[in-house]
């Protein structure tokens, strides 16, 4: 079984059902989740350019101009060895964040659920088994309604594709109960691939959704979401560049869901435009009553008083926060070099603990062999350290020390390790940093201390 896009499917049959089409279109449209493209200026169009072709090149997406479109849309792409480890790094700092700033926020994993509220009553992507569909599309003898009434019953047997990650958390309410003894305030987290419509086709598209579900007293909760506004909003710029880019905003009352009494979006500001990255609503209790049919009794938890919790739910786009951190990390340098001859120099300056690379090992002047040996022994060390190597001094082609620092700079690594004849030698060897340029001397005994003490000093700015 698998997601169908309706429109290609009932384009073998338009002349004669197009008043199908427009009904089975309704059935499963989605909220359009694409950003704005409008861009202000000619720079504007040359930054995106430039990032999403740096992207490409340095291994964090896979080319091609449909996965291009997804990666700029903020959507799930195919993403390259650097940008799954970007990725990655990014997911597990936010899990970090949020687990562990509150003693009381417990890990969960859910699948999508049949009682999704969504699913009943509301328009929602299905999955659909496309054999079925076309069974129903080939009956030549069906009139209009009566095709309308088999896709119809189609749809509403098939299960409804996942969304969200909050209906997942509210049905894990009570069975976690017993680990906070009944007592408020507590919170779920969870991070997992969900389905967005894509710019309103119906076709669905995955997204890294994060979602923390934080359960409290009624009278508490728009203090925890203020809370919860002031630690995320800290936590995304903690991780930037240019920290001012991402901000938040309160959600206009015409924009709320029914359920919410107040809203919250983190935003970063895109060439293009505000996109949203994290969105926190205080959500009141119907949704938790609803999930567990009204049994108040068996949802009351103790916080000074017997009381059903109220919810604040704070829901993330990571694969947008992953572009977000890109765009915000991207520096174009101009500068002169001796022969008064302008250079160019593009650095992706994402933070150390981001940063898919750490080191890249290279060689220099001296017997390859050896110095190919001295590399892979270092290799060992860092992994074994869990500290992330390029191993730049496998590579068959000849290339200058000036191209290499240009490449390792745009793909965002920390730092360019150079072993050389002079390390066969006496053990030293050259350590040049992407942040400062600077290049200095270090015993190869030192290396790996240095990095871990960087990154971890860097982690707890």
């Amino acid at each position: 079984m698998f997601t169908r896009c309706v429109r290609n499917v009932l384009s073998r049959r338009a002349s004669t059902l197009q008043t199908s089409r427009c009904s089975l279109a309704v059935a499963l449209q989605h909220t359009r989740g694409r950003c704005s493209k409008v861009t202000s200026t000619s720079d504007d169009v040359d930054q995106v350019r430039t990032l999403l072709q740096l992207c490409v090149d340095r291994y964090y997406i896979s080319p091609g101009p449909t996965n291009t479109e997804l990666f700029e849309r903020g959507l799930s792409c195919s993403y390259g060895p650097l940008g799954m480890e970007l990725r990655r790094n990014l997911l597990e700092q936010w899990w970090h964040c949020v687990t562990k700033s509150r003693a009381q926020v417990f890990g969960i994993n859910t699948l999508s659920s049949s009682k999704d509220r969504e699913a009943r009553g509301r328009r929602q992507l299905r999955i659909v088994e496309s054999e079925h569909l076309k069974q129903i599309l080939e009956q030549q003898e069906l009139n209009k309604e009566q095709l309308i009434q088999q896709i119809q019953t189609l749809l509403q047997s098939s299960p409804p594709v996942r969304t969200s990650l909050l209906q997942g958390a509210l049905e894990q309410y009570v069975p976690s109960l017993e680990l906070v003894n009944r007592k408020l305030p507590y919170g779920l987290a969870e991070s997992g691939l969900c389905f967005q419509s894509s710019d309103g086709s119906g076709c669905p598209a995955e997204v890294t959704q994060t979602s923390l579900v934080w359960f409290c007293s009624p009278r508490t909760s728009s203090q925890w979401l203020d809370h919860w506004n002031r630690q995320r909003l800290k936590w995304w710029r903690k991780f930037a560049l240019s920290p001012s880019d991402f901000s938040s905003m309160d959600i206009p009352e015409q924009e709320r869901v029914e359920e919410a009494s107040r809203g919250v979006r983190i935003i970063y500001n895109f060439p293009w435009g505000q996109e949203p990255l994290e969105t926190l609503w205080s959500r009141g209790d119907a949704e938790l009553m609803q999930t567990h049919k009204g049994a108040r009794s068996k949802l009351q938890c103790r916080d000074g008083r017997k009381s059903v919790p109220h919810i604040v739910s704070v829901t993330g786009n990571m694969d947008r926060g992953l572009m977000a951190f890109l765009f915000n990390s991207l520096q174009q340098l101009k500068r002169e070099d001796r022969r008064q001859k302008l250079q160019h120099r593009k650095v992706l300056k994402l933070h150390p603990v981001l940063a898919p690379v750490k080191v890249a090992l290279d060689i220099g002047r001296g017997a390859t062999l050896e110095l190919r040996q001295v590399c892979e022994d270092l290799l060992q060390e860092l992994m074994e350290a869990k500290i992330s190597v390029w191993p730049g001094y496998r590579e068959t082609m000849s290339t200058s020390m000036e191209q290499l620092n240009a490449k390792y700079d745009e793909m965002g690594v920390l730092f360019t390790v150079v072993i050389s004849e002079n390390t066969l030698e006496s053990g030293l060897l050259q350590v040049r940093s992407r942040d400062t340029t600077i290049k200095e001397t270090m015993h190869i005994s030192e290396i790996k201390n240095f990095l871990s003490r960087y990154i971890s000093a860097a982690d707890n700015i």
